[in-house]
């Protein structure tokens, strides 16, 4: 993990239904919860749960994929659902869906960069991902000053309404930037894996520190 895209937790969120009574995340005890399991979506559910002095066993958990999400929480057999991206926008536009609650505070914003060992070991390759977070972050800046353009371009390159791009855009938490590896991104990552051991997501404790490499610190120019 030789980076950090850093950006919206906005886009992560628990929905609930048109003419849901639930008004924070303690009405949802009791309540059936579809969520993606071992994603953000599990992580931020636990968190929020825990905040309100709630356990995984105070709601009635549904491990289910983006898809079978979506159908379920059209159909009304979900009473919320934590999910991410455009799924979102779409339960709001056509659903009369509400947000319950998104992932900020919560989340990090933290999206890892990683490059396979093998091209960290060949020199010439190690240049080129050098060259590639450069361009990277000079993507994200063109993005950030041109979101009518490029709200057209993500709308067009992954299908779904630009008004819904628009719309996510317009509630984002924070606009994308790479930054480096720094004990804080180390500490969040850390963070996530002992949640998800205290789960039972994953066998035994994580140590992640070995999984960073920092050599590529000085490669990342400040966003303009």
């Amino acid at each position: 993990q030789i980076a950090v895209a850093h950006g919206d937790v906005n886009n992560q969120v628990v929905l609930v239904p048109k003419g849901s009574r639930a008004r924070s995340i303690a009405d949802l005890k009791g309540k059936r919860v579809g969520y993606v399991r071992a994603t953000t979506a599990q992580y931020f559910l636990i968190r929020m749960l825990e905040e309100v002095g709630l356990s995984w066993d105070d709601i009635t958990p549904v491990a289910m994929g983006v898809s079978d999400g979506a159908a379920a929480f059209s159909q009304g057999a979900l009473d919320a659902w934590a999910i991410y991206g455009f799924p979102i926008q779409r339960a709001i536009a056509t659903e009369g869906a509400r947000i319950l609650r998104t992932a900020y505070g919560i989340l990090s914003g933290n999206y890892l960069v990683s490059a396979h060992v093998d091209a960290l070991a060949d020199p010439d390759k190690a240049a080129i991902i050098r060259e590639y977070l450069a361009l990277v972050q000079q993507g994200f800046g063109w993005a950030a000053a041109h979101q009518d353009e490029w709200a057209g371009i993500v709308a067009q390159d992954i299908g779904v309404p630009r008004d819904y791009v628009l719309d996510q855009f317009r509630r984002k938490s924070a606009t994308y930037e790479l930054r480096p590896v720094t004990p804080q991104a180390i500490g969040s990552q850390q963070q996530v894996a002992d949640v998800f051991f205290k789960a039972g997501l994953v066998p035994k404790r994580v140590d992640v520190r070995p999984l960073w490499d920092a050599r590529f610190n000085d490669a990342i120019p400040k966003r303009g």
